[in-house]
């Protein structure tokens, strides 16, 4: 179906390195290896991936090591299916179709050339060059596992991935660093957006949302730096949470509470702490008939309401000019008629038009911010404001912050990688020329066990009557935050 016309035979004998694809191969770079020899999870983790069901967490079938006439078939195999696959016609078959066509030429070629394999490197081998064709090359096999939650490509000889909440070497390599530049403009391609030496940085999502950042060389002295920050497949809840030791049955049913009687939240946290995924959790208790505007950078969010409106940010063009920043999203939600605007990720003087869409009657809006505390998150908040060139006094700004924000929810990654959800804060309002909070519940650290996993436990603080108690009353919810605080405090004792 798809060979060239013409008196061309399926395969041209002695090319050991394959030709430049045309512009419409899905990949143009030469074949690369896709072994993937990675540690399993440890056990007893209790990290990001813990979250996932054990069955997810098997450790992936080991390889033997491929040696140099692998990829030498591999060259010439990819070398001769260039030559006599129409790419044109390719391109106009689904993925899976397209899959089943390659490896029909690709065992063609096998048999007319009369490489010597066994079955299972026939497999191997299939598998491999659809992935340079089709996918994103030596990278299918990681984003494939759902166990994984980071990918970290440090140019085309070093792969790290985040397995169980710890960073442990993939043996995975990519064949130079043109063919790794290559599968990153693929990706960043598919939401309009590019990267090479004239725009080194960007920021770009996969089909399934993961978050992808690249930085290229000149930036990047090492070849390309490929971040793939994973989404699972399945939407984390509160209750997987709970299972999994991050919050107790009662601190979950305070965040459903919080989440439903529309408080003004924002979730506070280090990188890799969890906090969209805290967020996601969150915005599952957010009544259905509400108009939801979400902003991001890149669209990470999952909501499942009906009526949600997704922005994202858009980088300059290569003159410096189009760029919609977040702040210019923000202040345009206000003209959408939101009922609740929940921004990705709060990093500059957006802050400010965030606070005032809290502050005018979009109760219930959310978003996450970089801090280590609380208290730090609201200092924070504070400092973008200043860094927006808003002049404004300062007790002016903290008044804004206090009547705007309801709670801070502080999550954190711990020493052993296991992340927990360590205090929700209450902020109170102003006393002088301070903001004032007061936690509901935090995470006291105990020790650590023989394995070095951190031992710890939730502890309520003993507020018995919080400071969103009538706004839990107008949704009818003030019983089942008395007996969650009830019980959180009997259990502290």
């Amino acid at each position: 179906m798809f060979g060239r016309r013409g008196n061309e035979g399926p395969a041209k004998s002695g090319g050991v390195t394959p030709p430049p694809s045309p512009p419409r191969a899905p990949s143009a770079a030469a074949p690369a290896a896709s072994t993937v020899l990675v540690e399993p999870a440890r056990e007893g983790s209790q990290q990001r991936q813990q979250v996932a069901p054990p069955s997810m967490q098997t450790p992936t079938r080991r390889r033997p090591a491929r040696t140099e006439e692998y990829y030498d078939t591999k060259s010439q195999v990819f070398s001769a299916l260039i030559d006599t696959i129409d790419l044109s016609q390719l391109a106009k078959l689904d993925a899976e179709a397209a899959r089943e066509e390659i490896r029909d030429i690709v065992n063609d070629i096998i048999t007319i050339k009369n490489f010597a394999m066994s079955i299972s490197e026939q497999e191997e081998l299939l598998d491999d060059i659809c992935n340079d064709v089709l996918g994103y090359g030596p990278l299918e096999p990681l984003l494939a596992r759902d166990d994984i939650a980071d990918i970290m490509v440090n140019g085309a000889g070093q792969t790290f991935i985040e397995v169980g909440g710890k960073t442990v070497e993939s043996e995975i390599r990519f064949r130079d660093n043109a063919q790794l530049l290559s599968i990153c403009q693929r990706i960043v391609s598919q939401v309009g957006r590019r990267v090479d030496e004239s725009s080194p940085i960007c920021d770009a999502r996969l089909p399934d949302g993961s978050r992808v950042n690249v930085i290229a060389p000149p930036l990047s002295i090492d070849g390309p730096a490929l971040t793939i920050r994973k989404f699972k497949k399945d939407k984390l809840t509160l209750d997987q949470l709970v299972r999994f030791g991050a919050i107790t049955p009662e601190g979950a049913t305070l965040l459903q509470i919080i989440g439903r009687v529309r408080c003004n939240v924002v979730i506070s946290g280090g990188t890799g702490s969890g906090k969209t995924t805290l967020l996601n959790c969150l915005t599952n208790y957010i009544d259905r008939d509400e108009r939801v505007i979400t902003c991001e950078d890149t669209a990470e969010l999952q909501l499942q309401q009906p009526h949600v409106v997704r922005l994202e940010t858009r980088p300059p063009n290569i003159e410096g000019e189009g760029e919609i920043t977040m702040r210019d999203l923000v202040k345009n939600c206000l003209r959408m008629r939101p009922e609740r605007i929940i921004v990705g990720e709060v990093r500059g003087p957006e802050v400010f038009d965030l606070l005032q869409a809290m502050n005018t009657g979009h109760d219930g809006s959310m978003g996450t911010i970089h801090a280590n505390t609380p208290r730090e998150c609201l200092s924070r908040m504070e400092s973008m404001i200043a860094m927006g060139g808003f002049s404004l006094p300062a007790k002016t700004v903290r008044e804004i912050i206090s009547t705007s924000v309801d709670v801070v929810i502080q999550a954190a990654r711990l020493r052993d990688g296991s992340r927990r959800i360590t205090q929700i804060t209450e902020v109170m309002g102003m006393e002088g020329d301070v903001i004032i909070t007061q936690d509901l519940m935090r995470y006291e650290i105990e020790g650590e066990d023989a394995s070095g996993r951190i031992i710890g436990r939730h502890m309520s603080t003993g507020i018995g009557k919080p400071n969103f108690w009538d706004r839990a009353r107008y949704y009818n919810e003030e019983k089942r935050l008395a007996t969650a605080l009830d019980e959180m405090e009997n259990k502290s004792k």
